[in-house]
């Protein structure tokens, strides 16, 4: 089963039942069984021992303790703490009183979430959980439904982070490229260079991140988000109340302070964005043992000790200014419980995808996807844009970007090093691409679980209304590259996409104004 056909089942059986049911958890967990299955040869016996292998290697492996996933636990739990007591001290409804005062739209609201999307770019995990933290409070207040803070979490965090050279992202994609081009005899140009000159060659990104703002500005509401922003604007329901499962969301659990100030809000965030980023410089520098660059920094930082790091820095901030307010205040025993209670959720689903993504790659579908490439004697013109859609489904498949550019990046190098050399940052740009538009349909990537997660959004919510806006960016990004393929020429390829863009915007927006008057 390994490396075929069969490989791709777990995750086909896992994409139909989210579609058809809704229900993520029941869906990720069908397919881990299916793929427990193949891999057992339908030995039930040695698929539950698959199935628990899976398990436990998240938390225990090779003789040692797994301690980034379990960093990544606890700090969605401290996220779940400090949440809470932004809440219990009245700041976010501080700030959302501050910020009402200032921005008065629905429009201003969205801009402003988009806008500090695109400023937070340091790493997509503190992205798409800072920026829910920020812009909740405002968003809630103009009736703004969770499923559309979440897509602009999503479609900011990973397309900012993936053309940021100063990011995990960045780093990390330049250190691999510095691998390639030593592998294929690449002198002429260095790995710092070759990213920034494929920035916008990231057709996908650059896509996304317009659309987000068409989105904000003009409303651009489709598809399943219509009738959230529907009810969230007629009824005041930011959350479909027939879903059972959210995450990151207390509710009215608590009385905010009466006595709540703006600072209680933003110190602790700010705390939060400075500490993480120092530590991830501290982090990496430590792991070059020895003086590093920003970018050397970056590319061996630990995201999740430092993530961990800044979590306990701003949850202690929230309590020092807890323990000065004035009484009346929540009981601080139960902050903790509630806010640990939020998180359970998201924590659950982020399991299931590490299982899934284990048995996805003992099945080999990265391999086998890649190998329907890697051995294909298609016109190399053609190549940008079938790697653009190979590294989609691979992403897709296996819920990792990064995952994906490991193995898509090296494959692509190889093959246009040996077609056409002209097109090898093209080329290496649409895997880029591809794993980042995979990653937003994906209901098993980290990214889109701590999007749901730092919007309070329905995890299945999200996935569904975020996907019309990915397949438009990935139609406009897939014409961009093959324009490129056949012109050679990045910025009438870029022209291409934005224009192709902005004409299915419009065209899309009339047909749906026309289907709306006819069904009134």
């Amino acid at each position: 089963m390994e490396g075929t056909f069969w490989s791709l089942i777990p995750a086909i059986v896992m994409l139909i039942l989210v579609v058809l049911t809704r229900k993520v958890l029941i869906s990720i967990g069908t397919g881990i069984v299916v793929g427990a299955l193949l891999l057992s040869n339908f030995h039930i016996g040695a698929t539950l021992e698959e199935i628990w292998t899976v398990f436990y290697t998240i938390f225990y492996t090779n003789g040692s303790i797994e301690t980034g996933n379990l960093l990544l636990i606890s700090f969605l739990l401290f996220l779940g703490v400090l949440t809470a007591f932004l809440q219990a001290s009245g700041g976010a409804r501080a700030f959302g009183d501050w910020m009402l005062r200032r921005v008065k739209t629905r429009t201003g609201a969205e801009l402003m979430t988009a806008v500090i999307g695109l400023i937070i770019f340091i790493d997509d995990y503190f992205n798409s959980l800072a920026v829910g933290q920020i812009a909740r409070p405002v968003t809630d207040r103009q009736n703004i439904s969770r499923a559309k803070l979440a897509y602009y979490i999503d479609s900011s965090s990973a397309p900012v982070t993936v053309i940021a050279p100063i990011s995990s992202w960045g780093a990390y994609i330049i250190g691999i490229l510095g691998g390639l081009f030593v592998a294929n005899g690449i002198t002429t140009i260095q790995p710092i260079e070759a990213f920034i000159q494929m920035i916008p060659l990231n057709f996908y990104a650059i896509a996304s991140i317009i659309l987000v703002f068409i989105v904000a500005y003009f409303h651009f509401d489709i598809g399943p988000m219509y009738a959230h922003e529907k009810r969230a604007r007629e009824e005041g329901e930011l959350l479909d109340p027939n879903r059972n499962q959210v995450s990151g969301d207390l509710g009215d659990v608590f009385d905010p302070h009466r006595d709540g100030k703006v600072f209680h809000l933003i110190i602790p965030i700010i705390v939060l964005f400075i500490v993480t980023v120092i530590a991830m410089i501290g982090t990496g520098i430590k792991e070059t043992e020895g003086s590093a660059s920003i970018i050397d920094a970056f590319a061996n930082t630990n995201v999740n000790l430092s993530l961990i790091i800044g979590g306990v820095a701003a949850v202690l901030t929230s309590v020092i200014f807890h323990m000065k307010q004035r009484k009346p205040r929540s009981d601080m025993r139960r902050i903790f419980i509630e806010g640990f209670k939020t998180m359970i959720p998201a924590i659950n689903i982020l399991i299931l995808a590490w299982m899934i993504g284990s048995i996805i790659g003992e099945l080999e579908t990265g391999s086998y996807l890649a190998g329907l490439v890697n051995n294909s004697s298609i016109s190399a013109d053609y190549l940008p844009a079938i790697l653009f859609i190979i590294a989609g489904l691979m992403a897709l498949a296996t819920g990792s970007s990064w995952g994906t550019f490991g193995i898509m990046l090296p494959i692509a190098a190889e093959i246009m090093a040996n077609t056409d050399m002209e097109l090898f940052l093209p080329a290496l740009a649409a895997v880029l691409a591809g794993a980042v538009f995979g990653d937003h349909c994906s209901p098993i990537s980290d990214t889109t679980v701590l999007s749901a997660t730092g919007a309070g959004a329905h995890h299945i919510d999200h996935v569904l209304t975020q996907l019309p806006y990915a397949f438009i960016a990935a139609f406009t990004a897939l014409a961009g590259f093959f324009v490129i393929g056949f012109t050679h020429s990045t910025w009438i390829a870029l022209a291409a996409t934005i224009i192709l863009l902005i004409g299915i915007v419009w065209v899309t927006q009339v047909l749906f104004v026309q289907k709306k008057k006819k069904a009134s």
